[in-house]
């Protein structure tokens, strides 16, 4: 009887804190937005035209798309089904909360139990599926680490020579890690029991899709930030992709709420020196307020919507049987 409540009261907790980590989201994200006054967020805004904004939002719309799929993939390799509303909906909510929280396994992942289990998911299945979710993801990191490398231009790193060392250094892991990775994928069929979770390696199609998918989630979010930045600083695709992986990659390994500070600061430090700091400063607002604010707003009123509902549901299901 003991042991039943201190389940009860575990998967209580786990589940109450999707909305615990969501309300740190609201607050990294303001912590993150308040050091710029609201002329400085205005005027980021009114300087980019208009149709680089709504390039910018389609991008995140599509990126959003693609971390939703994150959950499509993890679906799949339990061997489950589920409707495509529901892992979209789960998926949006999941990445616009650990984007702006940070520590995306703990973070989305209490907001995925939440979700999954009124879905009649198992905890084991859930937890097999966030650990996928997070291998998606370090895989794709990976990948794109490796292209930012060769895409970085020449004079990135002239002045920055600690920074140089640090991205060769990532980039020589993230190269091991892609081939260990894929070489299990490819050769290790054995399943892998932690805690009484089975993990089997996924195959090397399912691999592939996660890299493409992974990648296909960063590709959309330089993608925000290009369109923001190019009226201001002249620079081809191919050098400012290779730019942001790298900034990218190591603000999202240095586990900072997304990548707050170090990921502005190696941005700013690492493209041509004749750039407009002021401007910098202005598409990298508006970067945060579409890839980061937008989605976190846009979600938290699906969130509540949909937990609103669920109480009316359950009421009225209440007083149908009381009749």
């Amino acid at each position: 009887m003991r042991n039943f409540r201190i389940k009860r009261f575990l998967k209580k907790a786990i589940s109450w804190a999707g909305l615990f980590f969501f309300i740190i989201a609201v607050i990294m994200l303001s912590v993150q937005l308040s050091k710029y006054h609201l002329s400085d967020i205005h005027k980021a805004l009114t300087d980019i035209p208009l149709i680089n904004i709504s390039g910018a939002c389609a991008a995140s719309f599509f990126g959003y798309v693609a971390l939703s799929s994150y959950d499509f993939l993890a679906i799949k390799y339990i061997g489950r089904t589920l409707s495509a509303w529901k892992w979209i909906f789960v998926g949006f909510v999941g990445f616009s909360v650990s984007n702006n929280a940070g520590h995306a396994i703990l973070s989305g992942g209490t907001v995925r139990y939440r979700f999954y289990t009124r879905w009649r998911f198992k905890a084991n299945e859930i937890v097999r599926m966030i650990t996928f979710s997070g291998f998606t993801y370090l895989i794709a990191c990976f990948f794109l680490s490796d292209l930012g490398w060769l895409l970085t231009p020449s004079h990135a790193f002239e002045d920055l020579s600690a920074s140089q060392w640090t991205t060769n250094i990532v980039a020589f892991i993230s190269f091991i890690g892609l081939l260990i990775y894929f070489g299990l994928c490819r050769f290790y069929k054995k399943t892998i029991t932690i805690r009484d979770v089975p993990f089997t390696m996924p195959s090397v199609q399912m691999a592939l899709a996660q890299v493409i998918i992974g990648s296909a989630d960063i590709l959309m979010a330089s993608f925000v930030l290009y369109f923001c930045l190019i009226p201001f600083v002249s620079v081809s695709f191919d050098v400012f992709l290779g730019v942001f992986i790298v900034a990218q990659v190591l603000g999202v390994f240095s586990q900072v709420p997304g990548g707050l500070g170090v990921f502005e600061g190696l941005f700013l430090a690492i493209l041509p020196a004749d750039a407009n700091v002021a401007f910098l400063f202005g598409a990298l607002i508006a970067y945060r307020i579409i890839y980061y604010l937008l989605p976190l707003l846009i979600s938290g009123m699906a969130f509540i919507s949909y937990e609103i509902f669920l109480k009316y549901r359950r009421k009225k299901l209440l007083e149908n049987q009381e009749k």
